[in-house]
């Protein structure tokens, strides 16, 4: 493959790069700003979150703190659902709404939602394959372009790269799914609750749409890494 043809591929990502860093830096100025608006009922993201977990009959799921910044997350294996030391004790729209999203991710375990499933069952793949992925790779275009060219053993090794590759997207796909289905949980429990007026309704969802931007683009460069990667070894492939 040319030198110019590596750099056309790189433009490819670059569209996903800039989504993934506008995103980013919009979840961060969205938090920032709503973080500061409270709402009127005072109710603490904790309350609201325990209130909307017993309503629908989940009174076994447990609130805890957890440390750091927007580290807010539900785990089904220990059907706990962690808020950051920012959003736990606060009373603003942003850790309402924040709370109110991991609280759909508990509510989708509960249910059996299909998508929340599927992205826990490929979780350990992936972590295998972030061990695995690029020594796959280096090996088989070693054995291709250097040991033993067009050689099929090299061929195995990339191509076993390109199902790691695959399983990343797998993931991303589901977590989109999972992601945006918990917000839209979140928005209808806002909507048909008395937590917030259409005012602060309006900043929660904004927090949530922002949050949600992050895992399209997370998706896009995760599909386009994958094409960038196939482009590579079949343009190899047909010059050999």
């Amino acid at each position: 493959m040319l030198y110019w043809e590596y750099y056309v591929l790189g433009i490819i990502l670059l569209p996903a790069i800039l989504l993934a860093i506008y995103a980013q830096s919009r979840v961060q100025s969205t938090y920032s700003k709503y973080s500061k608006v409270h709402s009127k009922g005072n109710l603490t993201a904790m309350q609201i979150a325990r209130a909307v977990l017993d309503s629908a009959g989940l009174k076994q799921v447990a609130i805890q703190q957890t440390s750091g910044h927007l580290t807010d997350n539900y785990n089904p294996k220990t059907d706990i659902v962690s808020l950051s030391s920012d959003v736990i004790n606060s009373t603003s729209v942003a850790a309402i709404g924040i709370a109110c999203h991991e609280v759909g991710h508990a509510i989708q375990h509960h249910t059996n939602y299909a998508p929340a499933k599927l992205r826990n069952i490929i979780v350990p793949i992936c972590n295998f394959s972030s061990v695995v992925l690029w020594p796959l790779i280096v090996i088989g275009l070693l054995f291709n372009f250097v040991f033993i060219p067009n050689s099929i053993i090299g061929s195995i090794f990339l191509w076993a790269g390109v199902v790691f590759f695959g399983s990343a997207v797998l993931f991303n796909v589901f977590t989109l799914f999972s992601e945006y289905n918990a917000s839209n949980r979140a928005i209808r429990i806002l909507e048909g609750g008395e937590f917030l007026d259409q005012e602060e309704l309006s900043g929660a969802k904004a927090v949530l749409k922002a949050a949600a931007l992050t895992y399209l683009a997370a998706l896009l460069v995760s599909i386009l890494e994958l094409a960038r990667f196939l482009i590579v070894i079949l343009s190899n492939s047909r010059r050999e």
